[in-house]
């Protein structure tokens, strides 16, 4: 599946900061990987379930350790980040059929602690991803302005580790939803302001977000972290070497 970007594609991702729909999957692919997530989901007990789904799932589950390498995927990353890629984390994002549960409005780069911002994210939908199930919302162009304040909300609904979330004004009604059916995937860069709501439907909605970053991007916060390589070479060592 050849997916790399055109040139129109690669400016408009520079100007808006986001990139939708691709596909990267075919339909009887993204069901496989579905049906094997959900299967790692259920056999593992619910404390290391959670844990397993926060940051680095493809460090604990086959099927998205193999995800992380899907060659369509790091075309594309490949084309706005450069040749040589790192994977620095990846979660799964499932929202039940009527559950609250909802991402924030928050700007990755704020917590990231990461220079230069040569970050992109791959949402891969695993499932459809509709408005009423909760799709992926951003603020277009919002990743060119300095980031926006942010702060810690107590509300076990929003699905962020950390309870994150943007404080500062925000005019959601710039946002534009990215629907998604299953085996495409959007990316968005590191700096854009992006959430999403509930899931209204009745089934049950799978996604997968993966981060990768450029060999050349530091860590600038007082932890090292670490990153598995995926394609191309790394000649920084900005981070540790995750196991092949």
């Amino acid at each position: 599946m050849d997916t790399r970007l055109t040139t129109a594609e690669r400016t408009r991702y520079a100007a808006e900061g986001y990139l939708a729909p691709i596909r990267v999957l075919s339909t009887d692919e993204a069901a496989s990987y579905r049906e094997r997530v959900e299967e790692f989901i259920s056999a593992a007990s619910e404390k290391s379930s959670r844990a397993a789904l926060r940051t680095k799932a493809h460090l604990h589950c086959p099927a998205l350790r193999e995800l992380v390498h899907c060659p369509a995927i790091l075309d594309a990353i490949g084309d706005v980040l450069g040749p040589d890629l790192l994977c620095r984390s990846s979660s799964v994002f499932l929202k039940e059929a009527g559950d609250p549960s909802y991402v924030a409005w928050h700007q990755d780069a704020t917590y990231w602690d990461l220079d230069p911002p040569d970050v992109a994210t791959a949402w891969v939908a695993l499932t459809e991803s509709t408005v009423e199930n909760g799709a992926l919302k951003v603020i277009p162009r919002s990743h060119l302005a300095p980031l926006l304040a942010h702060g810690t909300i107590n509300d076990p609904a929003n699905m962020l580790s950390r309870g994150q979330a943007i404080t500062g004004p925000l005019n959601e009604d710039e946002a534009v939803a990215l629907t998604l059916a299953p085996g495409e995937m959007s990316i968005h860069h590191v700096s854009l302001a992006h959430g999403s709501a509930p899931n209204r439907s009745s089934a049950r909605r799978v996604g997968v977000a993966i981060r990768y970053v450029a060999p050349h991007v530091r860590k600038t916060g007082p932890r090292r972290d670490s990153a598995l390589l995926v394609r191309g070479s790394d000649r920084f060592g900005n981070f540790d070497r995750e196991p092949v």
